[in-house]
């Protein structure tokens, strides 16, 4: 091999090589980032059921149903807070984690879902009534749009 093969060879690879390294490995890391989402979305959603696991520890409290306990005890009130909190901190982590203002396609599907579990405890009558206590110190963006849903949805009759 001469010296003109090898230049011709390292024209070949400077046109076709490296453009096609750039774009194997660009496309790598947005399948890692989209893997990365999608883990992130499952942990989230896998501590949404823990919460409704210790909603159904707690029939009492009746936090499904449509209906309003009218006298709940000191500790029912208590426990019911509890829950509240916990569930806000698991909404503001979905929000921290996973809202974006210029969301792709699956982001914003798997966002909308998170929205609409916000969107359906904030027909609660005592969860919205709750709202401003649990939001203390909590993310002031997350504050307000949690707000700004609960002033959009219809309590529950």
């Amino acid at each position: 091999m001469n010296i003109q093969t090898w230049e011709l060879l390292s024209y070949i690879v400077t046109v076709v090589g490296l453009p096609l390294a750039i774009v194997t490995f660009v496309l790598e890391q947005r399948k890692e980032r989209e893997n990365e989402d999608e883990e992130v979305y499952q942990l989230l959603a896998d501590n949404y059921m823990d919460f409704l696991k210790l909603v159904m520890a707690n029939p009492d409290l009746q936090l499904r149903s449509q209906c309003h306990i009218a006298a709940m005890t000191p500790e029912q009130e208590e426990r019911k807070l509890v829950l509240f909190e916990i569930l806000i901190s698991l909404f503001e982590r979905a929000y921290l984690l996973a809202y974006e203002d210029n969301m792709t396609g699956k982001q914003r599907r798997r966002w909308l879902s998170w929205e609409d579990y916000m969107r359906e405890w904030c027909t609660r009558d005592d969860f919205r009534q709750m709202l401003p206590r649990l939001l203390q110190g909590e993310d002031a963006d997350f504050s307000q749009y949690i707000s700004k849903l609960a002033s959009e949805v219809k309590p529950m009759v």
